[in-house]
């Protein structure tokens, strides 16, 4: 894979916008029975994190303690990476949307163990979309995509979450020069992604060689999922909110 790609297969935003069903949550929700503790931590800490998006709303306004910047995290999992990050910068809130139950039970149990971030960390259990659609423009730093669900089978790609008309959406929520993190270790949806970011005027990718997106940055994270690496190994992108008057 080149700097500009060499993926085939690119639907139009006119044809992703006419197959689509906007707004609907693909994907599992519910796992295993929660541990007693883990139903408890739903009851008494949950609700002090919950996100509850209002639309308009200053994000910085979430948080119980000022921050200077607010992250968002797309399909937490179990929280490492969401974690990890917000230990890593003390200055910054992070919104973590995620669907499964059970990935947000293993989170509060992470979170109930070290009080210094609960003034900083928020979770919407639910669509990412619901969260995107309600932030006003200009107010997220950073953006993390790491592993999404790539949805392989063709009459499938319409449930992946990187679309174009997602990158309008998420265009607009993020601050010029804001920073989108992806990754996958699937093949098929790296192609698909780069191919949709390239395309869009919003945003640029930096890389300048295959070191750039094969091998994961410092600040980076790794989680459990990645060291499986189930179906390859993983590639990196970092895109950037392009700035007015930057081409």
């Amino acid at each position: 894979m080149g700097k500009n790609g060499s993926c085939r297969g690119f639907e139009t935003r006119t044809e992703l916008a006419a197959t689509r069903r906007r707004g609907h949550l693909y994907g599992r929700r519910k796992g295993p029975r929660l541990s007693p503790r883990q139903q408890a931590l739903r009851i008494e800490l949950l609700p002090r994190l919950r996100l509850k998006p209002e639309t308009g709303y200053d994000p910085g306004s979430y948080f119980d303690t000022k921050v200077s910047d607010t992250w968002l995290e797309v399909g937490f999992g179990s929280g490492e990476h969401m974690l990890l990050q917000a230990g890593a910068h003390p200055h910054v809130g992070i919104i973590g949307a995620e669907p499964y139950e059970a990935g947000v039970a293993k989170t509060l149990s992470k979170l109930a163990d070290d009080h210094n971030l609960l003034e900083r960390v928020r979770i919407y259990q639910g669509d990412a979309r619901d969260v995107i659609d309600a932030l006003p423009a200009d107010c997220l730093g950073r953006v993390f995509i790491l592993f999404p669900d790539p949805w392989p089978k063709t009459r499938h790609h319409k449930r992946r979450f990187i679309q174009m008309e997602m990158l309008d959406r998420l265009a607009i929520v993020m601050k010029p020069g804001a920073e989108l993190r992806f990754a996958s270790d699937d093949q098929g949806y790296v192609c698909w992604t780069l191919e949709r970011f390239t395309a869009h005027p919003a945003f640029s990718w930096q890389a300048e060689r295959a070191l750039d997106w094969s091998s994961r940055p410092h600040d980076w994270p790794q989680t459990r999922y990645e060291k499986k690496a189930l179906h390859g190994p993983p590639a990196y992108f970092s895109f950037f909110r392009r700035k007015p008057g930057i081409a």
